[in-house]
């Protein structure tokens, strides 16, 4: 059995979910369910219930020994690094936690097929703890996120002695309920929003605090406040019909019960950013910022 199949079905049945665990693994939804069927054409069984998303018991049983086995094969691979005598790389990076995701992991395990003995450790932090951790020196470099407009840097309070490289940017949707009286809009403005009751994740969204430039002075309520990086946690709230949120389109694609309209106006982006010293991101660190693919756009250059 490929541990790469049996990693992706074990994510499913965690997530309960094919485009979950498509999020989480940084796969396309497409490639999570061929991965499921070579998994069952090598067994031979059905392994997972598809409507909703479960284990047989045939699935059950290979979930009993899956994760033992992952375990295993990621304990034998460090114990052979430790005993190989290279040095390793030490990377410590703040990540913001909406710009955690696939596009992270997948240059974090670019960096770690060119580079085995390299030492990751990604600390999710407040935007302004990465900013302040980057300049201070405990953090090789930082990944930040936040709404702009598209011509604007992020313009991170403290970040002036840093370089800031742009890395990632999507589209920012307005994430509703999905029986909200607005939930069916091709487009929404802010202003059809000062009215709401606004779901504050600060750690998690784009918070209607710094919308208040954006949308010309307007004010936002907040009916619910979040405190903590989880954008599931919010989506929650959202769905429980407690407030809107600003987030970026790919946060909530896929969500029952959640519904992502465009934001008309003002017309404002979320993107990420790689944050380092002016003097070069070390030469680990570069790594990890100098990844890209073929198959996947240059978001984190430097």
């Amino acid at each position: 059995m490929d541990p790469h199949l049996l990693r992706t079905f074990t994510e499913v049945v965690r997530c309960a979910s094919f485009s979950g665990a498509a999020r989480e693994l940084g796969y396309t939804q497409s490639a999570v369910s061929q991965h499921i069927a070579a998994l069952e054409a090598d067994l031979g069984v059905e392994l997972l219930r598809r409507r909703p998303v479960t284990p047989t018991e045939a699935g059950a049983r290979l979930l009993e020994h899956a994760e033992p086995l992952l375990l295993r094969l990621a304990a034998a691979r460090a114990e052979v690094t430790r005993v190989s005598g290279a040095p390793a790389a030490r990377i410590t990076a703040g990540v913001s936690a909406p710009a955690m995701g696939g596009r992270l992991a997948r240059a974090v395990a670019r960096l770690r097929a060119q580079r085995p003995r390299a030492e990751v450790t990604l600390r999710v932090l407040e935007r302004a703890a990465v900013v302040a951790g980057v300049t201070a020196g405990d953090l090789d470099l930082g990944l930040v996120d936040g709404a702009a407009a598209p011509s604007d840097p992020l313009g991170m309070p403290g970040a002036g002695a840093l370089r800031a490289v742009r890395c990632a940017e999507e589209e920012l949707v307005v994430a509703l309920a999905a029986d909200h009286p607005l939930a069916r809009r091709s487009g929404l403005r802010l202003a059809d929003l000062t009215d709401a009751l606004w779901v504050d994740a600060p750690a998690a969204a784009v918070s209607p605090a710094g919308l208040h430039p954006a949308a010309a002075g307007e004010g936002f309520r907040t009916g619910v406040r979040y405190e903590g990086p989880d954008v599931r946690g919010v989506l929650d709230l959202v769905g429980a019909g407690l407030g809107p949120v600003l987030l970026p389109r790919s946060a909530v694609a896929g969500r029952q019960g959640v519904v992502a309209v465009p934001l008309a106006a003002p017309r404002l982006v979320h993107r990420t950013e790689l944050l380092h010293r002016r003097g070069g991101p070390g030469e680990a660190a570069g790594a990890l910022a100098a990844l890209p693919t073929a198959a996947d756009p240059p978001e984190l250059t430097a």
